[in-house]
């Protein structure tokens, strides 16, 4: 199938796609800082670069795309009809990358949440979300992953 926009305008669109700051990111920053959390964000000195930091609970928070993160079992981690090999080798790298910090952090002595970001989507979705971050921060659980199968509907 051929692409129905031209290299530029794909280029540009992709280059739109942004790295941090997401809309999903900043939808739980703002509900956990709601609930009296401080944190620090995309800390260098951290393995992987974490996009929430709690330092006070040693605890970081990754906020994935279910698309780029490959968020198995997910609507939205579709794979494109075009260049699918391309797609599968980067998903591939996208996947061992984020095993890999995983890894590394949990050697190091960091508890690690993966929220994805089906589980933010709606109003509800990202309230229950953020309680159960809440929860997870509070306790001693070293790990916690939370999609859109995990968080009750409506």
């Amino acid at each position: 199938m051929v692409d129905i926009v031209d290299a530029r305008t794909r280029s540009q669109m992709m280059s739109n796609i942004r790295g941090k700051d997401t809309k999903p990111e900043l939808a739980l920053r703002r509900a956990l800082h709601a609930r009296g959390f401080r944190f620090r964000l995309h800390v260098k000195d951290v393995p992987g670069r974490p996009d929430i930091v709690f330092p006070k609970y040693r605890a970081v928070v990754f906020v994935h795309g279910c698309f780029w993160h490959r968020h198995a079992g997910c609507r939205y981690a579709t794979v494109p009809k075009t260049r699918a090999e391309f797609w599968k080798t980067k998903f591939a790298a996208n996947v061992s990358r984020d095993a890999a910090v995983h890894d590394k952090l949990t050697r190091k002595g960091w508890r690690v949440a993966t929220v994805w970001e089906c589980a933010l989507r709606n109003p509800k979705a990202l309230t229950q979300t953020a309680e159960m971050v809440a929860t997870w921060l509070k306790s001693d659980e070293p790990e916690m992953e939370l999609g859109e199968l995990q968080v009750e509907p409506h």
